[in-house]
């Protein structure tokens, strides 16, 4: 099994790549690229990288500047600086003319660790997720990072790509890269657990505690939180007592706000939802973070259990 890596260094990997092939990549950070690993791009391509410094609302405006010039852009800094504190040029100036803009946010979620409440973004998916026209991807892994960096380059217009500070594990039985499109990575009964990002690899912890208990839920994958698999959920939900949605964001918004109102459209069932509840963040290591805010295994067992009852 393939050692633990960053989802970052994927990024950077596969900025070089589109580099190679495409003179018209540009690439844009705001003075963090050793961090999101933009620096792979800048160290290659120093003509078609700019660090605009610590302005966050200057680098989004400029990079629609240079995508209204027919150029493609990916747009690099930590997730609460590329979605709240740019919320306004992203919207007026990035989202509503379209541009082709590509938002890779790292550091997103609580396992930004011991840098705390201000520089852990748990509510950016719900800000991004309700600008019209806008794609968000939050991927499982380093390999599925790549790929949705890919498949963002070949579509057309805005994109918010979320991915990680730390080290996570390769997720296996990962299906290939299909934008809208989750997968499961667990055929089971009764209950469904959705998750994205990181959670995808605690989903699948909390699968080997379950089945030592002769519990054997679907376990499903949906990285694309927007356009969500509306196909694929609701198929679960004629398959299911209920579900359990788990994400390293705030339960208000994300990923299970999504599949809340993609089922209560279609076919009702009940949901528990994974994630902060309403709370900010706090300085701790990843690990510490998890479990003071539930985002555990142990808790995502529990609350199939609880389901079941």
């Amino acid at each position: 099994m393939p050692e633990p890596s960053y989802a970052r260094d994927a990024y950077g990997k596969a900025l070089v790549e589109l580099g190679k092939s495409d003179s018209n990549v540009v690439v844009l950070d705001a003075d963090l690229s050793g961090s999101t690993r933009t620096a792979f791009f800048a160290r290659k391509f120093p003509q078609r990288f700019f660090n605009m410094g610590v302005a966050e609302q200057d680098l989004i405006a400029t990079a629609a500047g240079i995508a209204s010039c027919g150029k493609i852009v990916f747009v690099s800094t930590f997730s609460m600086f590329a979605s709240i504190r740019a919320l306004d040029q992203l919207r007026n100036t990035v989202v509503y003319n379209g541009f082709n803009v590509k938002i890779v946010a790292t550091h997103g979620g609580l396992t930004v660790g011991e840098d705390g409440a201000s520089h852990q973004a748990l509510e950016d998916i719900s800000f991004v997720r309700s600008l019209p026209g806008m794609r968000v991807i939050v991927p499982s892994d380093g390999e599925e990072t790549r790929d949705a960096v890919l498949s963002a380059y070949k579509e057309n217009g805005p994109f918010y790509i979320r991915i990680g500070r730390s080290k996570i594990p390769v997720l296996e039985n990962k299906s290939k890269f299909s934008l809208g499109k989750g997968y499961i990575l667990n055929e089971g009964k009764d209950i469904a657990v959705i998750a994205c990002g990181i959670m995808c690899g605690q989903a699948m912890q909390a699968l080997s505690l379950l089945k030592a208990e002769g519990i054997n839920p679907y376990i499903v994958n949906i990285h694309t939180i927007k356009p969500i698999d509306k196909e694929l959920i609701v198929n679960l939900a004629s398959k299911v007592k209920g579900f359990v949605v788990c994400e390293e964001h705030s339960i208000i918004g994300g990923l299970g706000s999504a599949v809340c109102e993609t089922l209560s459209e279609s076919l009702p069932k009940p949901v528990r939802r994974i994630g902060t509840k309403d709370k900010f963040g706090q300085s701790g290591s990843s690990k510490d973070l998890l479990l003071e805010y539930g985002l555990t295994p142990e808790n995502i067992a529990k609350s199939v259990k609880d389901l079941l009852l």
